[in-house]
């Protein structure tokens, strides 16, 4: 496959995820035949909003988009997936940790703001953090379903869970009520609304025993967004199969509904190499795997597994954070330093 690149410099950040602009509003108020949402990976959700935009000339420009949290501003970070559902647009963060651990309560929202305001001005975004309500309900699914997630290795459990019960404990926070030490560190990277109303949450850690990418379905994740907050519940956990590479370890990067009812994915590594991430040492396999497009559609069997297909292999890249298959061809967005690269074929 060969790709053509258009670099962007937003506010000297790297971006996450890539979700096409659906608001026709939007693209007039710039001029635009198209463009994508993109989130950028470092400060709080409302300062790392941003859109990559094709103007009718052809000419492609990056605009950073000026947004309000209220209320909750400066108060979460490391947005990591993005997706429509009923002219919303949602952002997950990651619901992790630094490299090294612990978890950070800061990174376990979910926001959501309506595309079009974003054709008007300074958008109002409705944060919502959950102290740790997702971890928990993400954990439960896991252990309820007929997977086998692989396990996280004491350094990483002691990192990751150990050390974030001993701080919650110490400050005396609601949410330690929320975690047990035998869960599971998990790192959201994607998400897609399904026809249904659920969201497909693709976790880049854990994987499954078998170095297999895992999917979490939450069902009512708008009612986090009400006046009294009813939080969402888990349908299920399920692994993708037939994807990751003999004796790897792949987790999701990204994923976007398609045209046909489907689902398109980017899967790659479990975690960045060279920036001393526990994980890696506990599983070094899982660092080394290049990214690769897939494909899938939400046929669940009865033993939790979904059937995938390789469409592209998309080495040498290790770090391909989003993916869209929009107007017959095919969209990336990768993690470089201080650029926003937008690859298409």
């Amino acid at each position: 496959m060969t790709l053509r690149l258009v670099e962007f410099v937003v506010a000297g950040n790297e971006a996450s995820d890539l979700l096409p602009v659906r608001s026709p509003a939007l693209l007039r108020a710039h001029r635009a035949r198209r463009g994508f949402w993109t989130v950028l990976d470092e400060g709080p959700v409302e300062r790392c909003l941003a859109l990559l935009l094709e103007r009718e000339d052809g000419g492609w420009v990056a605009h950073h988009v000026a947004a309000d949290a209220g209320a909750e501003s400066g108060r979460t970070e490391d947005g990591e997936a993005i997706a429509h559902h009923d002219g919303w647009v949602y952002v997950f963060g990651s619901h992790f940790g630094s490299k090294a651990g612990p978890l950070r309560p800061r990174r376990a929202f979910v926001a959501r703001f309506r595309e079009d305001d974003a054709a008007t001005g300074t958008v109002p975004v409705h944060v919502v953090r959950n102290r740790f309500r997702l971890h928990r309900a993400l954990n439960d699914a896991l252990a309820a379903a007929p997977l086998t997630p692989l396990p996280p290795g004491d350094r990483v459990r002691h990192r990751f869970i150990v050390e974030t019960l001993a701080r919650g404990t110490a400050r005396a926070k609601s949410w330690v009520s929320r975690l047990a030490e035998g869960d599971l560190p998990l790192n959201v990277e994607a998400a897609a609304f399904t026809p249904a109303g659920t969201v497909l949450l693709g976790l880049r850690f854990p994987v499954t025993a078998e170095g297999e990418p895992i999917l979490v379905e939450l069902a009512g994740v708008a009612g986090m967004f009400a006046t009294d907050p009813v939080w969402p519940r888990a349908v299920g956990a399920y692994a993708l199969t037939g994807v990751t590479p003999p004796g790897a370890l792949a987790g999701f990067r990204a994923i976007a509904p398609t045209a046909d009812g489907g689902y398109a994915a980017v899967i790659g590594s479990i975690d960045a190499l060279g920036k001393g991430s526990v994980l890696l040492d506990d599983h070094p396999q899982g660092g080394t795997v290049t990214s690769r497009h897939v494909r899938f559609r939400l046929d669940v069997t009865p033993d939790a597994r979904v059937a995938g297909k390789v469409v592209a292999d998309l080495a040498p890249f290790h770090h391909v954070e989003g993916l869209a298959e929009l107007g017959g061809r095919c969209w990336y967005v990768t993690d470089e330093d201080h650029r926003v690269a937008l690859w298409a074929d």
